[in-house]
């Protein structure tokens, strides 16, 4: 039994006869009475009895008509459901985004902008930073993320350049530093810094730190957080100071006050967006081409 031979069989039905059937979906009589035949005998019934009046429905006939048109109209629901996810207008995709980057203008235009373009893809939002990121994108867990990374840092990840950090200073407000701002990272040597583990971030880790090591500066760490959101609230505790990226000032937290420096300014920190090579997610692909739209002419290369 096929489609094509149920949308023949409810033709007939509707019309009432072969000639008018045949008119109607301009198909020639003698293939259409053909079909019809192939129909019953896969059926192993008569559908119509033929009559000088035209064609009469038989029992099993009448009981066939509703099963057709259930059957065509599913398979059109699937046809379109299949061919939207195809063409990445539905589905699902998972992001991996830094809770701070999330507040980030150009990072929450972006998904704001994907979501009203395509608002029957689920997108799913991770707040995860680079490490954890990065590992689940190995294991194929996360479709993309918004990460640190290093051009050498993993091979069969594909990425783009989409947000510049630099760094920024973030002080208590209380401390004496906000009204006789550092100009000088030397100006902080011996004070009390709170830190991130560099498990959750190696590539931001190494980087602030290589850059520190440019400017013979070497931070005093006392205190640990496991990522921006708990290290700036242990800042505004008055636990220490920390050296954040300056995104971390796109939503302001009570308590802190962030300072510039040049030397910190001169600490460059590319968030790029990556995903894992292979991935043939259609609505990662619309995102990458949104991406592309919004400005961006780097070209993804293989990570090295």
């Amino acid at each position: 039994m096929e489609f094509r031979q149920l949308r023949y069989f409810l033709a007939v039905a509707e019309a009432g006869s072969l000639t008018a059937a045949s008119r109607r979906i301009h198909v020639a009589q003698p293939a259409l009475t053909r079909q019809i035949r192939l129909l019953e005998e896969d059926l192993g019934t008569r559908l119509f009895e033929r009559q000088a009046r035209g064609m009469v429905m038989t029992v099993a006939g009448r009981a066939l008509v509703e099963e057709a048109r259930e059957l065509l109209a599913h398979r059109d629901q699937l046809r379109g459901r299949l061919s939207a996810l195809g063409s990445g207008i539905s589905g699902r995709l998972s992001l991996g985004i830094t809770v701070t980057h999330l507040w980030v203008p150009r990072v929450s235009s972006l998904l704001a902008d994907f979501r009203r373009r395509y608002p029957d893809i689920a997108l799913e939002v991770y707040p995860l930073l680079s490490g954890p990121t990065l590992e689940r994108l190995r294991e194929g867990t996360l479709d993309a993320g918004l990460l640190y990374l290093q051009h050498d840092d993993e091979s069969g990840i594909l990425c783009r350049d989409y947000h510049r950090d630099v760094l920024i200073l973030a002080v208590p407000a209380a401390s004496a530093w906000t009204s006789q701002p550092p100009k000088r990272l030397s100006e902080l040597e011996g004070e009390d810094f709170i830190w991130g583990f560099r498990q959750a971030s190696p590539a931001y880790h190494d980087r602030v730190m290589g850059h520190f090591h440019h400017h013979n500066f070497h931070p005093k760490v006392v205190q640990y957080g496991a990522d921006n959101i708990a290290i700036l609230s242990m800042v505004a505790a008055g636990l220490g100071i920390a050296i954040v990226p300056d995104s971390a000032a796109a939503h302001p937290m009570p308590g802190i006050q962030y300072l510039r420096l040049d030397e910190l300014d001169d600490c460059d920190m590319p968030l790029r967006f990556a995903w894992r090579q292979g991935n043939d997610s259609p609505p990662l692909a619309n995102l990458i081409r949104l991406i592309d739209q919004r400005g961006k002419t780097d070209h993804p290369e293989p990570v090295a």
